[in-house]
């Protein structure tokens, strides 16, 4: 009886001790993720995220979908997605149009959108930019909105300056003297312009403007219905941003497996690349945009005549699932 005694204790403390395990292959989701980009470094939270199976461990199979041109909004709008990466200003229009679309983690913590130039150009303030060219991947999406979102901040109309749509060739079109300055995300083409041997001048929205980026977005059918699935997919991609924080070298090499031809790109510049990300994700609290974000994200949308200035922003975000968010 004693020995019978002794080895139910044993496999009590061995129960207890054993971690929890991965769930069982018919009880995982498969979710599809639109990105809104092509495989590059600065997904290195996500791609850590799938390399460390932080979203296996959610019982969460992700499938990352780089199709550009895939409207993920409306697509959540109409319950045929249930997450994707978009920005701030994207709920806010979506909401403004009627789609329960929600804002529930960030991915930058500060938006990643500026105009740079090169030095020769003497383009040292907004000021400067009156009857100049600007180059613009075109009059759409984060990149003119936080163009607009500078104009706005400086007192500048945009009939002050040339604008001039040149899809994302800015690097490009810059070298080769066709625009005298670009609006470009911060952590990506001053990185490449400089690695190749330009010294440049920026100008950052962050500096002036406080706007929501980049960050997960789902809709009000999903939080409703699966708030365990909402609450896994934040937990994992927040794990995902803080172990590239911690472990930038690590990030790097599996971004090496998720990139396509990034061993046989310039290392210096993307190793660049993703250090000024990672300033950009640790700009806030991991996950966590401010209500007055929100609202100057509100007032610039307005302003452009892209949402009503009415609009209850307060339910375009919903922070439940961010555990370290400011009490």
């Amino acid at each position: 009886m004693k020995k019978i005694l002794l080895l139910l204790i044993f496999f009590v403390m061995v129960s207890a001790c054993t971690p929890a395990q991965t769930p069982a292959v018919d009880d995982m989701k498969t979710v599809r993720l639109p990105v809104g980009y092509v495989p590059n470094v600065q997904f290195a939270p996500l791609y850590v995220a799938l390399e460390k199976g932080y979203f296996k461990d959610e019982g969460i199979i992700m499938e990352i979908d780089y199709s550009m041109e895939t409207d993920a909004v409306a697509l959540l709008g109409a319950n045929e997605l249930q997450f994707a990466i978009a920005s701030g200003e994207q709920v806010l229009m979506g909401r403004n149009q009627g789609l329960p679309v929600v804002y529930v983690s960030t991915w930058y913590g500060d938006y990643p959108v500026g105009i740079v130039s090169l030095k020769e150009r003497n383009i040292r303030t907004l000021e400067d930019l009156k009857g100049k060219t600007v180059g613009i991947p075109g009059l759409y999406g984060a990149s003119y909105i936080g163009f607009r979102a500078l104009l706005s901040e400086s007192g500048i109309s945009e009939s002050d300056v040339i604008l001039m749509s040149i899809g994302y060739n800015q690097v490009e079109a810059l070298i080769a003297k066709e625009v005298d300055a670009a609006v470009i995300y911060v952590p990506n083409e001053p990185v490449q312009l400089e690695n190749q041997g330009y010294a440049v001048d920026l100008i950052q929205v962050s500096d002036s403007v406080n706007l929501v980026s980049n960050g997960l977005i789902t809709n009000e059918q999903t939080l409703a219905e699966e708030p365990e699935l909402v609450e896994a997919m934040v937990r994992a991609l927040n794990k995902g941003i803080l172990d590239t924080l911690n472990n930038p070298l690590d990030a790097y090499d599996i971004c090496t497996k998720y990139v396509e031809n990034l061993t046989a790109a310039n290392e210096d510049a993307q190793r660049e690349v993703l250090a000024v990300s990672l300033q950009f994700y640790a700009s806030q609290p991991v996950g966590y945009a401010s209500p007055e974000a929100w609202n100057d994200m509100l007032a610039i949308l307005a302003e452009m005549n892209l949402a009503d200035a009415n609009l209850d922003v307060n339910q375009a975000y919903n922070y439940d699932y961010v555990t370290n968010k400011p009490k």
